[in-house]
């Protein structure tokens, strides 16, 4: 392996889930149609008045914590939780024009604390919400952290321990379930051992979460292994998020199969189970991205795709070379 391999499937990371992103913007619960004999196309659109190619929320946050893995801090510190945390809150008063309802919640009161109390700890106050909206609603577990959580695996490649508690912590600033915290480890581990190992294994971090989860999410993976992708419709939950990305990669990916042509038709599939089409292809092509590499995403997309970032709107290109370059 050489570091320049290595590099691209870093790089990889970040543009496959930006280009599933924008890809998956327009069809976003059904707000256009897609016919059978149609392939997804980035045409804009969708819950908001998106560009085409340009990415939402799922990458908007994903940027806000890449910005802070760039910067050199320490994710998992105090001074690392504190910086996405304010990073969530400058892009949440950007006013974006689609987020989650219980990021919103969280990010809302948050920003109602912080005006009151402006010398609180960002990372501190909106834990402490999160907590607090868990406890009102304890059977919440979206997809939201999921959907942004692939910068953190770069940020822990040679630590899978390190990898898992920072993992659930940045996911446990707006969903504190224990759901939504086992989901961004497996996937983030999944991520590390596609990168590092240049292996699809969305099993590798079972070992990771408490024991007295692991045999029911062995029976959920076995299930996105087995089941047809579409059976993983509705995926606004965080289980069946990571299902529906994970039975959309193993069930394109055949012995044969070319790297852009595993990408194309495994983005296609998450895409056509419907519902929440950005976020399932944004999950899947950050795994996707981490195995094959970011040359092997379509240049078409590679070149389109755009958004939100904390410092100024950049392209997915600049967004990889940022973490490759730290």
């Amino acid at each position: 392996m050489t570091t320049t391999d290595r590099s691209d499937r870093i790089a990889g990371t970040i543009l496959g889930g930006a280009v599933g992103d924008a890809l998956g913007v327009p069809y976003e619960f059904e707000t256009r149609a897609l016919h059978d004999s149609e392939e997804p196309q980035m045409l804009g659109g969708g819950l908001g008045s998106f560009a085409p190619g340009q990415w939402s929320d799922d990458t908007d946050m994903a940027m806000a914590i890449l910005d802070v893995i760039a910067s050199g801090t320490d994710l998992g510190s105090p001074a690392g939780q504190d910086a996405v945390a304010a990073n969530f809150l400058q892009w949440y008063a950007s006013v974006p024009a689609d987020v989650g309802s219980q990021t919103s919640a969280v990010l809302g009161a948050t920003r109602r604390r912080l005006d009151v109390d402006p010398d609180a700890a960002p990372g501190t106050a909106m834990r402490e919400e999160s907590l607090a909206y868990t406890a009102r609603s304890p059977r919440s577990a979206g997809n939201g952290a999921l959907m942004r959580t692939g910068p953190v695996a770069l940020a822990y490649l040679d630590d899978r321990e390190a990898l898992a508690e920072t993992a659930r912590a940045t996911a446990g600033l707006t969903h504190a379930g224990d759901l939504a915290g086992d989901s961004c480890v497996l996937w983030c581990e999944a991520i590390r051992v596609a990168v590092v190992e240049q292996r699809l294994d969305v099993t590798a971090g079972l070992d990771l979460l408490p024991r007295d989860r692991v045999d029911q999410w062995s029976t959920w993976l076995d299930d996105a292994a087995t089941q047809d992708p579409k059976m993983f419709n509705p995926n606004g939950f965080t289980v069946s998020a990571l299902q529906a990305a994970t039975s959309s990669i193993l069930h394109t990916l055949t012995p044969d199969v070319q790297p852009h042509e595993h990408i194309r038709d495994a983005l296609f599939t998450a895409i056509r189970i419907g519902n929440d089409t950005d976020t399932v292809a944004a999950i899947a092509g950050a795994l996707l991205g981490a195995r094959w590499g970011a040359d092997a995403i379509a240049d078409e997309w590679r070149q389109a795709v755009h958004g939100w970032s904390p410092s100024e709107p950049v392209t997915g290109e600049h967004a990889a070379r940022r973490v490759v370059e730290r």
